[in-house]
């Protein structure tokens, strides 16, 4: 299962039903530990080696369990030394020290970028600001962008 911590909330009676009927769940994210599931919780860490976003996060980390599959088993003792030997050596702490901005500003950024680069995608200049070391949430900057472009 892979679970927002959020959803994991809301189907906590499921969860717990299920911990008593199997021996083989196994929950990527989630919000607590449930006796008889064998939970990975999310790991912003590993976001440098995982790629994406937060919000996906769980999901790329149940396709690299698999990977992790010493021996076929998912809950196998094996496969969770390998993970967690992987993501112990791969997690790293995210900081950020990004510069907040008016709407204004981001405003500007999005007309000069656009002008200087012709059908570059709102996701790209979203990371470009960000690389700059400026800070806009994604949702304000997508909204932003709308209202100075259009939709695109």
């Amino acid at each position: 299962m892979v679970l927002s911590e959020v959803y994991a909330k809301a189907m906590e009676t499921e969860l717990r039903a299920l911990a008593a009927v199997t021996s083989e769940a196994l929950l990527f994210g989630g919000s607590e530990e449930v006796a008889g599931i064998h939970r990975v919780p999310a790991d912003a860490g590993l976001r440098r080696s995982l790629g994406g976003t937060l919000t996906s996060l769980n999901v790329r980390m149940a396709a690299s369990w698999l990977q992790h599959c010493e021996d076929r088993q998912l809950t196998s003792p094996a496969t969770s030394k390998s993970w967690n030997k992987w993501a112990t050596g791969e997690s790293r702490p995210e900081k950020h020290n990004r510069k907040p901005m008016t709407n204004d500003e981001v405003v500007t950024f999005i007309r000069q970028q656009t002008s200087s680069q012709p059908g570059i995608s709102r996701t790209r200049l979203l990371r470009l600001l960000r690389d700059e070391g400026r800070a806009c949430e994604q949702s304000r900057f997508a909204n932003l962008y709308i209202q100075t472009m259009g939709e695109r």
